[in-house]
């Protein structure tokens, strides 16, 4: 794969002539090569994600459990980067919630504390465990579970009903597998799984050879998901060729969707600014495992990525190529140098964020009812997010482009919606 995504980028640099005069074609492909390397390098860590649970279930023990929390943090690190590509490229946006969506109700995969009550009124599968459940009632039939199979998880659980709290696959169902809940609140700690959830022979919950096969299953479908992306970016793949086919301002449009849409209403709004307001742990992105701090820092480094050209791989290797900060650069240089202040502006505040967690003050500390000097560094991430939005669509206008409606979010449009 690695030789295959040289050659890619190789090919961009060399029909490019010069980035001192900017080609908008060549932006877009090197758009599409930053995507490839991103979901390649998202591909690979998911793949070591998926050694580290194999060893887990053939050896439950709390070294090799603490090795696949490991492997999962260092899985995010890249995935979390690509999502600058949702919102403007619908291939992307339509696949993530496969692989990304939250907030997940846990109580459709495992058992759960007594805290987290018995029914939703928004979910009628909110407890359902499938785990512990060999025949389910779902849509008014019965399920055969007795075999946990890929086909179980996502053809048939996931988002059941339309529900998107109904979690089964990804990022997020591995991760409560793997920590447990956070019954923590505001306070420190995450979850605290044990390796022996996973041992047949010490099974104090009860149904580990269930658990360990949907560990298993689901890690294997986000390898699948991840390797069907990294395909779509290829020199041939179908992500690539929508882009690439339409006209190139459309093209450069859609980049700045992807940017100004994360930048505002996903992470501003829905990831931070709504957590903050109803001072709820539950409202945090990664919230089994306390990573959120790091899954909002690579967040905004997406956008940074996308808009400079440049992406660092886990190989330490660097992919550079035309940008569009080349264009806005050509276009209005003082648009540019504004932007480029306000990415980086950002990227100092979620460094804060992650300061205070590696200081033993996770998110979920920061955005607690009481904590007034995290509730203001986790604002402050906010107004940064809001400003560089704002320098983004400058440079929309720069370029000549028609106007962007970014994706939103009621905490940020209609707060008293929220409550």
């Amino acid at each position: 794969m690695m030789k295959k995504t040289l050659l890619i980028i190789s090919a961009a640099l060399v029909s490019f002539q010069a980035w001192s005069t900017p080609d908008e074609k060549q932006v877009l492909i090197h758009y599409a090569d930053l995507a490839y390397a991103m979901y390649e390098d998202s591909l690979i860590t998911a793949k070591q994600l998926q050694q580290a649970v194999n060893r887990l279930i053939k050896q439950p023990t709390e070294a090799n459990l603490k090795a696949a929390k490991k492997a999962w943090v260092e899985a995010r690190v890249p995935y979390q980067q690509t999502e600058a590509y949702r919102f403007g490229n619908a291939i992307v946006d339509d696949w993530e919630g496969k692989v990304n969506a939250w907030p997940l109700d846990e109580g459709l995969i495992d058992y759960v504390s007594a805290s987290y009550g018995k029914e939703s009124d928004e979910n009628i599968y909110y407890t359902a465990n499938v785990i512990a459940n060999p025949s389910l009632m779902l849509s008014g039939r019965v399920i055969d579970a007795t075999k946990i199979t890929k086909t179980l998880l996502a053809d048939t659980l996931h988002e059941v009903d339309g529900i998107e709290a109904n979690v089964a696959t990804g990022y997020h169902a591995i991760e409560f597998l793997l920590w447990g809940q956070d019954l923590n609140g505001a306070g420190p700690g995450a979850g605290a799984r044990s390796a022996s959830d996973f041992n047949t022979q010490i099974c104090a919950w009860g149904n580990c050879d269930r658990r360990a096969r949907y560990l298993e299953v689901v890690t294997d479908l986000l390898v699948e998901e991840l390797k069907w992306m990294t395909q779509q970016w290829t020199t041939d793949g179908e992500a690539r060729k929508v882009l690439l086919e339409q006209d190139t301002k459309s093209g450069l449009a859609t980049i700045l969707t992807g940017m100004g849409s994360l930048s505002y209403g996903e992470l501003a709004g829905e990831r931070m600014k709504l957590g903050l307001m109803l001072h709820d742990p539950e409202e945090e992105h990664d919230c089994f495992s306390d990573n959120t701090h790091w899954s909002h820092y690579y967040d905004a480094m997406g956008i940074r990525n996308v808009y400079t050209g440049s992406y660092r791989r886990i190989d330490g290797s660097l992919v550079k190529g035309p940008s569009l900060s080349d264009l806005v650069a050509a276009a209005d240089a003082s648009t540019d140098k504004a932007l480029r202040s306000a990415l980086d502006n950002t990227q100092t505040k979620m460094q804060t964020l992650v300061d205070s967690a590696m200081a033993g003050k996770a998110y979920d500390q920061m955005i607690g009812e009481n904590n007034d000097r995290g509730n203001r560094r986790v604002m402050a991430a906010i107004d940064a997010l809001l400003q560089q939005t704002r320098q983004i669509e400058k440079a929309v206008t720069s370029l000549k482009l028609d106007a962007i409606a970014f994706e939103g979010s009621d905490s940020l449009d209609a707060p008293k919606k929220v409550f």
